[in-house]
């Protein structure tokens, strides 16, 4: 969450947090540093905000106004003058997600919420970030915008809206194969990072994200019923508990660890602190250099190609539903060859292996 600090930057000098109706308290000022603030309730909306000024007078000037202003958008309504400023405050506050919220929040400002349209929305995203992808248009400012907005619909504050997303054409996910995975720790443990390699056949057996991973501590495994409590927070915080295939609880048995429950598991304080060594055992490895999330689709591709279905996975692999794993993963179930389990034929290591994408395919790293 962010501090009172990123508030004030997230409400500009006019607006507050919003905290719903609460009994009336008249604005006060109060000194940081050189920069008066002012804070209290007033027409049921709590405020607290810099005024930006260095003198008294001035900040009482300031507050005043913002006083005034309140008891008028009281009159006309409660989502008359509703900013975007106040709605990300009100949805930060709710402690909803706030990941791409600072950007917008620079972006919007003290925008009023009545005035944007879906359209006005899918242009702003093009003002917002000129060379993005439709992904990414659509994951970092549609996406987001609207759960802010519809946050505060549901408070009473203003309409709902729908946007339209820009229409993707997402490029088929390169997925680690478990000969990859194994290719990968061998490396890995050779290097004298039994960790990272315990980090790729985790990810890979239980379709953890590198973020996920890199969270978990001591407390949350429990290698004896071969489980890991993990905290997700896509695409809403939640917790789910995942098996440990033999080999992940083997991996894991073998970091070398005093197992304090508040140790991070793999040692690594998140996805950028990987980047490097695992990059760099890829190339050592002579594999292709696929990034860590490729162990997720890697275990939604094998999971599918050994015939599990799509909720089967999506519960195992802490997917939202099935149809997010139908739709993102298909092509996995294109593959020709599937039609070999009609008379138990299973592939050959030879074959399986013709198939990984090991190698320089994809370019060598460097």
């Amino acid at each position: 969450m962010p501090d009172h600090r990123q508030r004030d930057d997230l409400s500009g000098r006019g607006c507050g947090s919003l905290h719903g109706r609460n009994k009336d308290m008249p604005l006060k000022l109060y000194q940081r540093g050189r920069i008066w603030y002012c804070a209290g309730t007033v027409a049921g909306r709590r405020y607290r905000f810099s005024t930006g000024a260095t003198e008294k007078a001035h900040a009482q000037r300031i507050a005043a106004e913002a006083e005034h202003k309140a008891w008028q958008r009281r009159f006309d309504g409660p989502g008359a003058g509703l900013t975007m400023a106040q709605a990300m405050n009100a949805y930060l506050d709710a402690k909803r997600p706030e990941r791409f919220l600072l950007k917008l929040a620079e972006h919007f400002k003290d925008t009023l919420v009545e005035t944007l349209t879906a359209e006005s929305i899918r242009r702003d995203a093009r003002k917002i970030y000129p060379n993005a992808n439709p992904a990414t248009l659509n994951r970092q400012v549609i996406k987001p915008t609207q759960a802010v907005i519809n946050y505060c619909a549901d408070l009473g504050w203003c309409r709902r809206i729908s946007v339209k997303r820009y229409h993707e054409n997402p490029a088929i996910k390169t997925p680690a194969t478990l000969a990859w995975v194994r290719s990968f720790d061998a490396q890995a443990r050779n290097d004298g990072l039994p960790h990272l390699g315990a980090l790729c056949l985790f990810m890979f057996g239980t379709a953890a994200r590198v973020g996920e991973a890199c969270r978990l501590t001591w407390a949350d495994m429990d290698l004896s019923n071969a489980t890991a409590t993990i905290d997700l927070f896509k695409p809403e915080p939640w917790t789910r508990t995942a098996h440990l295939p033999p080999d992940v609880v083997a991996a894991l048995a073998n970091i070398p660890s005093n197992r304090n429950p508040d140790d991070l598991v793999f040692g690594y304080a998140g996805r950028g602190s990987v980047r490097g060594p695992w990059n760099n055992v890829c190339k050592r490895a002579k594999i292709e250099r696929l990034t860590p999330h490729c162990c997720r689709h890697g275990f939604a591709t094998t999971m599918l190609h050994k015939g599990f279905d799509p909720k089967t996975v999506a519960d195992r692999g802490g997917w939202k539903d099935a149809v997010t794993v139908l739709r993102t993963y298909a092509h996995a179930l294109k593959d020709r060859t599937v039609t070999d389990r009609l008379f138990d034929t299973e592939l050959t290591q030879v074959e399986a292996e013709n198939r990984v994408s090991i190698g320089n395919k994809r370019g060598k790293s460097t």
